[in-house]
């Protein structure tokens, strides 16, 4: 056991810009999961969400609701049709920001600030009190979805933090004492390619914005800072190319990227009747992961979710999901349960009680033989679902252990 010892997991880590997706319930189950099983080993766990409400998709947000509460204001606004997908198309008033956001939860925000200013914010030209009302409003939101997964972060780290505090051009200094920073086309470089990279990276592009790797180093390097010995990184397939940049800018900082753990996890697919399935479009152009969980229920997402190993694509099968029977491996492993805990019970109400020194020369039957050798391998899956950050290992545990007890429920008289 590592008693005692500091890890942090980052995961889920979306900027309030929208509702929660499938595609960020994976990121949130496999996350909680690997938090929850380094704290089975003796870990002190700090859970942490990393989020951005100071980048250009917060400007963009602003700008959405605002155009949202200006058509409210004055119905009479020129409006324009948007295509979202083939065959659907999202009326929006003008103007409207390009790439702007078109979920139904855009005008709800505008209609709670239609309702609590009516038109005093027509004039506005800052977009500080519109961004700021949904962040408030997306992040409750995001809370109150993760919360009925049973997910509680202990902490939620700001990036725009980063920039108050002038950590991210700390980050360019000592990169460039190293002599690994030098400026081309009016940006800021950063020389991976005598790292092992194929090419160099802009770490501040010409307009002076960081790229986003810039601020996830100096994130990174206050992981460090806070004594964290076990940082994890959960990251969707879309980093895979990404992330090395800041593991070699932080070794070249002299920092132990030993203790630093990437997690890559593939996306996920929903699939009905063998077929892709788009369940709503209520939220724009996604699923949301709400409506997952009003679907199939709490404890089968967060199953599905870790069926399987992180970096194979999975095929979320609504259908198995809502199925009621012994193919759909939660209700197989709730129905094992469910014995087990009437066979406890009647133990109960029979007055059997636990011996101190039980005979154990009456096991004698194969059937439970083979479910002791089975219950006895627990702590070694913890162990090592644990250290390779594979949940999925204690899932598949799971069913393993549902069979020998079916067979040995089958086979062998318990009480009578």
């Amino acid at each position: 056991r590592d008693t005692g010892r500091p890890a942090i997991v980052e995961y889920v880590s979306a900027n309030p810009t929208g509702p929660l997706t499938v595609g960020h319930g994976r990121n949130a189950v496999l996350g909680d999961t690997i938090a929850n099983l380094l704290d089975w080993i003796g870990y002190r766990v700090t859970r942490e969400y990393y989020y951005n409400d100071a980048g250009r998709q917060m400007r963009v947000l602003g700008e959405s609701v605002r155009a949202r509460y200006l058509a409210l204001v004055d119905p009479n606004l020129p409006t324009k049709k948007i295509q979202v997908a083939e065959g659907e198309w999202v009326e929006v008033p003008e103007p409207f920001p390009e790439d702007g956001y078109l979920g139904d939860y855009i005008i709800d925000i505008a209609r709670m600030l239609y309702e609590q200013h009516g038109d005093a914010l027509r004039d506005v030209e800052d977009i500080t009190p519109f961004k700021e009302a949904a962040e408030k409003v997306i992040f409750e939101d995001i809370r109150r979805t993760l919360a009925r997964l049973g997910i509680r972060m202990d902490s939620y780290f700001n990036e725009h933090t980063l920039y108050e505090n002038g950590k991210i051009w700390e980050v360019v200094e000592a990169l460039r004492e190293k002599g690994y920073i030098y400026e081309k086309d009016g940006a800021v470089w950063f020389r991976t390619s005598a790292l092992g990279k194929d090419q160099d990276t802009v770490l501040v592009k010409r307009t002076g914005e960081p790229t986003y790797r810039l601020p996830d180093i100096a994130y990174h390097i206050t992981k460090f800072e806070r004594g964290f010995e076990r940082i994890v990184d959960v990251f969707g397939a879309d980093h895979i190319a990404t992330y090395p940049d800041v593991l070699w800018a932080l070794e070249v900082l002299g920092y132990d990227v030993s203790k630093v753990d990437v997690v890559i996890y593939q996306f996920v697919t929903l699939v009905r009747g063998g077929e892709p399935v788009k369940m709503s479009t209520r939220k724009a152009t996604y699923v949301t992961l709400d409506e997952l969980i009003d679907e199939v229920g709490e404890d089968v997402t967060r199953f599905f979710f870790l069926m399987r190993s992180p970096n194979t694509h999975l095929e979320f099968d609504l259908d198995l999901a809502r199925e009621a029977s012994e193919k759909n491996p939660v209700f197989y492993l709730q129905y094992a349960h469910a014995r087990i805990c009437s066979i406890m019970r009647k133990a109960d109400e029979v007055g059997l009680k636990e011996s101190p020194n039980p005979d154990l020369t009456l096991l004698q039957h194969e059937a439970e033989q083979a479910l002791i050798k089975e219950l006895m391998r627990f702590p070694e899956v913890i162990q090592e679902a644990a250290q390779t950050y594979e949940p999925h290992r204690v899932a598949n545990y799971l069913r393993e252990v549902a069979v020998a007890f079916t067979k040995f429920y089958d086979q062998c008289r318990i009480i009578g």
